[in-house]
């Protein structure tokens, strides 16, 4: 497929110019998350994605500019949330050259785990953390692919900082503002960051 001025543009979204350099492609990354209207119940506009995920150049888009912010940090450890978080989490890790923790939901893990709950709109939910994954020398950004009310997020840095952990950052793809998350977490003195917002919930 051939774009303007004779670039030539990739299935993956990158673009090579007629010498061979290499041109990076300007991307909006809403058009790369499908919206599922009254999933997983009505009046939810869940946002997939899946979608952003297989697109080769979205993927790598976003996983670049969710590391960029941090880079100059002392990152030592990405904690992915489950389950999306997994995927972006261990590219940033790679990006940041730091190590992985995941933070899975109650006995998912093998070790003895720490554990945090949290609220939900009905009821409560958990999640753990193997207590050996993080200690006093680590600094830590948390992952994940959407923020809401941040309830899943705020218990990762909980878990974090219990180990001693420094929680230095959290960063995430989507934010839905008027669900105020991505605040409550910057009010916990993290350095919160989303690539994208949509509006509503």
């Amino acid at each position: 497929m051939t774009g303007p001025a004779g670039v030539c543009f990739t299935p993956a979204g990158f673009s090579w110019a007629a010498g061979g350099a290499k041109v990076e492609p300007v991307l909006d990354l809403r058009d790369y998350v499908r919206t599922i209207p009254d999933y997983p119940r009505a009046g939810i506009q869940f946002r997939d994605i899946t979608t952003l995920l297989g697109h080769a150049g979205a993927m790598r888009h976003a996983v670049e500019h969710m590391s960029a912010p941090f880079r100059s940090a002392g990152i030592t450890h990405v904690v992915g949330i489950e389950a999306r978080g997994f995927i972006l989490g261990g590219a940033v890790a790679v990006a940041l050259e730091a190590a992985f923790v995941p933070l899975r939901k109650p006995g998912k893990l093998p070790h003895v785990t720490t554990a945090q709950t949290y609220e939900l709109e009905y009821g409560t939910d958990a999640l753990e953390m193997h207590i050996d994954a993080l200690s006093p020398d680590c600094r830590v950004l948390i992952v994940d692919d959407l923020i809401a009310t941040g309830g899943t997020a705020l218990a990762a840095v909980t878990l974090a900082r219990r180990s001693g952990a420094e929680v230095t950052g959290a960063a995430f793809v989507i934010d839905l503002p008027e669900l105020g998350g991505l605040q409550r977490v910057a009010e916990q003195g993290v350095r919160a960051e989303a690539l994208i917002a949509f509006d509503g919930h």
